[in-house]
């Protein structure tokens, strides 16, 4: 979506990925990273690119956050850096925080500290993260040849308890849905637990509701297009 506007922290050869790919994707970018070096690499590819320490809230407060959709806590090197430069953002109150982990452990501990949105690099392809950040909709995607991509898409409020059959999407969007994804909630062990699961063949009454994901297949222009439309 154009118009979107994001920060990238740490600027190595997955967070310089990222912020690249938001760019040529029409997004305004701010990147800061300590090194000079990496800044200098980047600032030509961004709206603005710093150099500071972002584990110092004193630095971070010097700069003007406000109205950004999201911040990516790409930091590589150490993993306290990626705490530290989180907890500054959550304190400085921006609103959707997407940091890096490196392995379960340190995913454990992003979550724990409040992270909703963790990276993990060796899964998840710069290109299919600009994509996600730039359409919160978009909850897993899989390009393929010729502009095609599969998304798994959060059913956009519009469409909530519409039967499949008066979505025409195909007709309406050249879209083709695979299946549909729907939490339920199971007990187990006396506890109340949600658990999404796959709804496998629907059909032309199947109904969408707001909580499933919609797993489609077409290109990224209509799949945004459907998201716009219908958010």
């Amino acid at each position: 979506m154009k118009g979107s506007k994001f920060a990238v922290f740490g600027v190595g050869k997955y967070g310089s990925a990222i912020a690249r790919n938001l760019s040529a994707k029409g997004s305004e970018v701010h990147v800061f990273d300590l090194s000079h070096e990496k800044i200098e690499n980047i600032k030509d590819e961004v709206a603005l690119a710093v150099s500071l320490d972002s584990t110092d809230k004193k630095a971070l407060m010097a700069q003007d956050l406000s109205g950004f959709d999201a911040a990516v806590v790409a930091i590589g090197e150490n993993f306290e850096g990626v705490i530290l430069t989180t907890s500054n953002l959550m304190d400085l109150g921006m609103k959707r925080i997407i940091a890096r982990a490196t392995g379960t452990n340190q995913e454990k501990i992003l979550n724990k500290i409040g992270v909703k949105e963790i990276l993990l690099p060796e899964e998840e392809v710069a290109d299919s993260v600009a994509e996600k950040l730039i359409n919160p909709n978009i909850t897993a995607f899989l390009q393929l040849p010729d502009e095609y991509e599969i998304a798994e898409i959060k059913a956009p409020k519009k469409i909530a308890n519409s039967t499949l059959a008066s979505l025409q999407l195909n007709k309406k969007y050249q879209l083709t849905l695979i299946t549909l994804k729907r939490v339920f909630e199971v007990k187990k062990d006396g506890e109340l637990l949600e658990e999404e699961h796959i709804i496998g063949v629907t059909n032309a009454e199947t109904i969408v509701y707001d909580t499933d994901t919609l797993v489609v297949f077409g290109s990224l222009k209509n799949i945004q297009k459907f998201i716009e439309i219908n958010e």
